[in-house]
């Protein structure tokens, strides 16, 4: 695809959050701005590919350039992957699921962006943080999403206590993830660590046909069958005072 603009842009472009369904989460506008894409920046190529397969069968994938931004991109590598708008073309960035730079290590690529004057473009999509606080009937005047959790479990403990006071002190809402082989993990140490005054929501296979949100107090939750999580892209969120 030729260049069309003295000077490109930079779409960041949301993805599927799993599943088949295109049309549940990409609007038709940004499949007409993907089709006028042939410079790419992702996180993993070949899950790239499979979703500009899914989004259009007919897309030109072989005649398109790839180039990888993960979180062992250094700095000055992000701003080599911008060298395509200075040629006039165009850059998606894609993430592995959902919104780019959310949970993802593609704010080096925006921020390099900014400081070169190069125009960020942001997308319209599907994200797991808003769907889930949208359903979860927490408190979405103020929340926090923390991304993953420390990996050692006294770590972890503290860091569920610091958030439990947190949400308490500003009747906030607290969201947070973990990779999806050890959500049930996580979610028995929420249930043992938690007040039974506590709220807990998971999220689980947003925009699926397994979908699954419900929200809870932490007492209700021990006396409840608990949802199989494993394996499972899940979003948690606690609060301690509900509104």
């Amino acid at each position: 695809m030729a260049p069309t603009d003295a000077v490109g842009k930079l779409y960041l472009i949301p993805t599927l959050l799993g599943g088949e369904d295109v049309s549940r989460c990409v609007p038709e506008y940004n499949r007409g701005v993907i089709r006028g894409l042939s410079h790419f920046v992702v996180e993993e190529i070949r899950s790239a590919r499979r979703f500009l397969r899914k989004m259009d069968p007919a897309f030109p994938i072989d005649d398109c350039h790839f180039e990888v931004l993960n979180e062992h991109t250094a700095v000055l590598d992000s701003q080599k992957l911008l060298q395509p708008v200075f040629e006039g073309f165009s850059i998606g960035l894609l993430s592995e699921a959902g919104l780019p730079c959310v949970a993802d290590p593609g704010a080096n690529l925006v921020a390099a962006a900014h400081d070169r004057n190069i125009q960020v473009v942001p997308l319209m999509g599907a994200s797991s943080v808003f769907a889930a606080l949208m359903a979860s009937g927490l408190c979405g005047q103020r929340f926090r999403f923390h991304g993953y959790l420390p990996r050692e479990k006294d770590e972890r403990v503290r860091k569920i206590r610091q958030m439990e006071s947190e949400s308490a002190k500003e009747a906030s809402a607290q969201l947070f993830i973990e990779t999806p082989y050890k959500n049930q993990t996580l979610w028995d140490l929420l249930l043992e660590t938690c007040q039974n005054e506590t709220r807990l929501c998971v999220a689980a296979g947003i925009t699926l046909e397994e979908e699954y949100i419900a929200t809870k107090s932490v007492r209700d939750w021990k006396n409840t069958v608990r949802p199989n999580l494993h394996k499972q892209p899940a979003l948690f969120i606690l609060q301690r005072s509900f509104i």
